[in-house]
């Protein structure tokens, strides 16, 4: 059974991804929740602290779908499964996609969400560190950080723009650098 906290959290994410920045207010995340008046705020006091609990639950959930399958032997395998992110990331998972964009801008000028951003960036990029560390990468991190900076870009245009582009080549290409530099 799912906490009322985490109900609350992913409602707030639906929210957020389908309905912009403007829809997410605590009564709205209680109707979407089917939560009782006033519980959101409950645990989120202000709007500020819902954002970053949303920052943070996108974060959590990425995480755990990422280190539960990202372990490739070979480089072509890490292509295979970024391509497979990837696809999920824009079109099953869309919406907790669109929500994660809203709250990049939102985080220019917020350093609470920028900082809850951060936290989940770096993660994430613990993850590809030590997988290509694993397969071999001159410097880890920072191939850790272009495949990071390559996905997000890639994302962008696929959510605001609808552009169908093929992550293929450049996930080919990040991984050649990385392992061949």
């Amino acid at each position: 059974m799912t906490s009322t906290r985490l109900r609350a959290l992913d409602a707030a994410v639906e929210l957020l991804g389908t309905q912009g920045l403007r829809a997410l207010t605590h009564a709205r995340v209680d109707a979407a929740a089917g939560l009782p008046p006033g519980s959101t705020s409950n645990y989120f006091r202000t709007r500020a602290a819902l954002l970053s609990g949303v920052v943070d639950r996108i974060a959590s959930l990425e995480a755990e779908a990422l280190s539960m399958s990202f372990a490739p032997a070979t480089a072509a395998e890490f292509v295979d499964i970024m391509c497979g992110a990837f696809d999920y990331l824009t079109r099953v998972n869309r919406v907790r996609t669109t929500a994660r964009l809203i709250l990049f801008l939102e985080g220019s000028h917020d350093a609470e969400i920028r900082a809850a951003l951060s936290r989940g960036r770096e993660a994430l990029e613990n993850i590809a560190t030590e997988v290509l560390a694993r397969l071999g990468a001159s410097d880890p991190r920072a191939a850790a950080r272009a495949v990071a900076a390559a996905s997000e870009g890639l994302i962008l245009h696929r959510i605001a723009r609808h552009d169908d582009v093929d992550p293929r080549p450049t996930y080919e290409l990040l991984l050649k650098v990385a392992l061949d530099g």
